[in-house]
């Protein structure tokens, strides 16, 4: 009997917490196809708001914008957080445990403080740079938004990364040194096959995580708009359908990244699951 409750609190409880969290997704995916501008009643179906969006040059360059920073953030920030893993990999305990937690600190700070002091670096080197005539000056846009999720996302690619590393047999690579390859075809050998689905699974990571940034664009953009900080500049001026379209194709965009990054995930686990019964066998 108790178990028979127990089971009927839990169904309550997971119904209850996935309406909390996607009903409003819903009802805003729902009136993005709504025929008037209401947000009350459903009054027919029409894609009028997702045409209007990609006939709305500020829209477009906002997302050329974010694309195009996401891309090149996630590119740079997976090869740093790469090769950062690889140098934390190799370090001593004592080592390894303080620059860990070291690098735990942006993941648990708040956004709004990582965004605030990444501005005050910029322009505090402004400053700096005014004051020299071989430094560029006017960095205050595309460059310290491009900056600023690169720092923003290098530590999720190293605790990406770390962990596949752990799992990584030394012997392996050791074994290619014994065999005639040099470190860097040991490298590309033997670690980086091992090593790969955590790098595009954390590469996938950052684009989403860059894609969707508001805060910490919000305080390095200078005059550059992304689509997250468009989306606001909309809502400051009026609440209109073209919001819920434009927000329901991040949705789509994002979930679609995270759902491909948890199939790459759970292929490697499963792989890694079957060479270790082959090895047991």
């Amino acid at each position: 009997m108790k178990t028979k409750h127990l089971r009927l609190m839990q169904r309550v409880y997971i119904i209850l917490f996935f309406c909390f969290m996607y009903l409003p997704i819903a009802y805003m995916i729902v009136f993005s196809f709504n025929q008037s501008k209401g947000y009350s009643l459903f009054t027919g179906f029409t894609l009028k708001w997702y045409r209007s969006l990609f006939t709305n040059a500020s829209i477009l360059h906002a997302l050329w914008v974010s694309v195009e920073v996401a891309i090149l953030s996630a590119i740079i920030a997976t090869v740093l957080g790469t090769a950062a893993s690889l140098g934390i990999a190799s370090m001593s305990r004592k080592s390894r445990l303080l620059v860990t937690n070291i690098t735990y600190i942006p993941v648990v700070n708040p956004e709004i403080i990582t965004g605030i002091s990444l501005m005050l670096l910029f322009v505090a080197y402004q400053r700096f740079a005014a004051q020299s005539a071989w430094l560029p000056d006017n960095i205050m846009g595309l460059p310290t938004l491009l900056i600023a999720h690169i720092a923003f996302n290098v530590p999720y690619v190293i605790f990406n990364v770390s962990p596949k590393l752990k799992q990584l047999d030394i012997r392996l690579y050791e074994a290619a040194l014994d065999l005639g390859c040099d470190p860097r075809q040991a490298f590309f050998k033997v670690i980086l096959p091992e090593i790969s689905p955590a790098i595009l699974s954390a590469f996938l990571i950052c684009l989403t995580y860059s894609i969707d940034d508001f805060m910490i664009s919000y305080f390095n953009c200078g005059t550059v708009e992304t689509l997250p900080i468009a989306i606001y500049s909309m809502t400051r001026k009026k609440v209109s359908p073209e919001i819920y379209a434009l927000s329901t194709i991040m949705f789509v965009v994002i979930l679609s990244v995270i759902l491909v990054s948890n199939a790459m995930e759970s292929r490697s686990y499963r792989k890694d699951q079957k060479t270790l019964r082959e090895e047991g066998a």
